[in-house]
């Protein structure tokens, strides 16, 4: 079991050290880089963002492509002690304001194509120091560490310390800071390389984005600590992971990326002969995808839940019952449980919330101190906000957010119910449940939904199959039909902007 009292670096620098020759990185019809060349690189990052005046403990705010220079930044502030905070290409200026100066940065990473924007932002909030990084490692911030030849020593840190900073997705009020400490890093990692049998033998296929826990720690932390390779695409292209699958063991991704996959014409069984396990989260994914899937490759997509507080809570097993619309039972080392709204724990088959306790398990929010009270019970269980239920075997169903219950009448209605049942019917992609303003029940139902385009489909055809289904009041007030959903960058469906929508919708008939 790894030690989770050190520095996350020093326990990457074991495996470097061993592996110095071997492959770590490389970028398809690209560069490549040894675990020796990660060090180095590493090293040289660190000492420089020290002498541009970062201190022990201090943020790096990293707005930048992905990259194998935004992956050698990440290892340098973690070297030296500082605190990388990864940020969304998609950000605009107005939400990099609120996240800069919330987190009050020592130095600043941008790409060099928005540094006019940036500095301009940084001098209003005093923020010292600005580098810039390219798509292709050009920019300030490599060209001024080529320059420095005083590689810094790995900083001695405390295993509570933070790591990383990141920040929820803000759909119910401002985005809270979440301080990731080396702890919860290397306790979340050691659970997922005991579940998931990672090996120095494997090759990930890295297609995710590394401003999210899913690609930065998911990602990246297990492959790097047993010394296993990474396949380096710059982002999800469906004919780039086709064309790399064969030379991988491991592919993790949101939902979206496996129903693109399964459009592909040429993906098929043999592109994955080699694929010991495809990884699936940040986002529910439907039972007919989990079907399609196995289907046509053979391979159970293996799902797992977590959230950015706590990194990785429960997984389906890799040897065993991969139950679709389960996320399975909880990892090594990580305590689930379900309670009511006092609080008091529920028994096994109710539905109720989520609450999670372990290693991999964030302190407190950042600079707020009543948040993190509210959000954490009196024997150190967080609330996750998720509503579930756990079943006598141990397995986990998310039925979905707390603050996306909707009281119709003063009954409660799970919107993951309904969408289960919806996106069974013919002719429908997919769906989304939300509750909006009621004049005589408070809140209304209202089903949105996605159909295939071959189909007919309409509002009465599928509120008369859910009224042979569901109890009357779960039955939808309204049937809408979109394009498609919104999402965020991770693919999780954005419910707040359709409740906003959709907010007059039952008001005004």
């Amino acid at each position: 079991m790894l030690q989770t009292d050190v520095s996350l670096y020093a326990a990457f620098q074991q495996g470097f050290l061993a592996e110095q020759e071997k492959l770590a990185l490389t970028v398809p019809g690209g560069a490549s880089y040894s675990y020796a060349d990660l060090d180095h690189e590493a090293a040289r990052l660190a000492g420089f963002l020290l002498s541009a005046g970062c201190r022990y403990g201090d943020r790096v705010s990293v707005q930048v492509t992905k990259t194998p220079q935004a992956l050698f930044l990440y290892l340098a502030c973690l070297r030296a002690g500082l605190v990388f905070h990864p940020l969304n290409t998609d950000y605009t200026l107005q939400e990099l304001r609120f996240f800069l100066g919330d987190a009050e940065p020592a130095l600043v990473v941008c790409d060099p194509g928005v540094h006019e924007a940036m500095e301009c932002l940084c001098d209003e909030l005093g923020i010292a120091a600005l580098h810039t990084l390219g798509s292709d490692g050009d920019g300030s911030l490599m060209a001024e560490a080529e320059k420095y030849d005083k590689p810094v020593e790995v900083a001695a840190i405390d295993g509570d310390d933070p790591a990383c900073l990141l920040y929820s997705s803000g759909t119910t009020g401002l985005p809270k800071g979440i301080p990731v400490s080396h702890r919860n890093l290397l306790a979340n990692a050691a659970s997922l390389i005991e579940a998931w049998r990672f090996n120095s033998e494997d090759v990930l296929l890295h297609a995710l984005p590394i401003h999210h826990a899913h690609g930065l720690f998911v990602g990246l932390n297990c492959i790097l600590l047993v010394g296993a390779s990474l396949r380096w695409l710059p982002a999800f292209g469906v004919d780039a992971v086709v064309d790399s699958l064969p030379y991988s063991t491991c592919f993790m991704g949101v939902p979206t990326y496996y129903t693109r996959l399964l459009d592909h014409p040429d993906f098929n069984a043999k592109r994955v002969r080699d694929i010991r396990v495809f990884i699936s989260g940040s986002a529910p994914l439907q039972v007919e995808v989990f079907e399609a899937f196995e289907h046509r490759t053979g391979h159970r997509i293996l799902e797992r839940y977590g959230m950015s507080e706590t990194g990785m809570n429960c997984s389906n097993p890799l040897v065993g019952e991969r139950r679709p619309g389960s996320v399975g039972p909880a990892l090594p080392g990580v305590e689930v449980r379900i309670v009511d709204d006092a609080w008091r724990p529920l028994p096994a088959g109710d539905i109720g919330n989520l609450q999670v306790r372990g290693d991999n398990v964030f302190k407190g929010y950042w600079k707020l101190p009543e948040k993190t009270s509210e959000a954490f019970t009196d024997d150190g269980f967080f609330d996750t906000g998720d509503m579930a239920i756990i079943g006598d075997d141990s397995y986990v169903t998310i039925v979905g957010r707390t603050k996306d219950l909707v009281i119709t009448g003063g009954l409660n209605v799970y919107p993951q119910e309904l969408e289960l049942v919806i996106n069974q019917m013919d002719g429908v992609q997919e769906s989304a449940v939300i509750g909006v303003p009621h004049p005589d029940f408070g809140e209304g139902l209202v089903a949105v939904v996605v159909a295939e385009t071959s189909r007919g489909l309409n509002e009465e055809c599928i509120v008369d199959a859910l009224r042979k289904q569901v109890a009357r009041f779960k039955v939808p007030k309204r049937v809408l039909f979109v394009a498609e959903l919104p999402r965020n960058s991770m693919g999780k469906v954005q419910k707040n902007l359709l409740r906003d929508r959709y907010a007059k919708l039952l008001i005004n008939g």
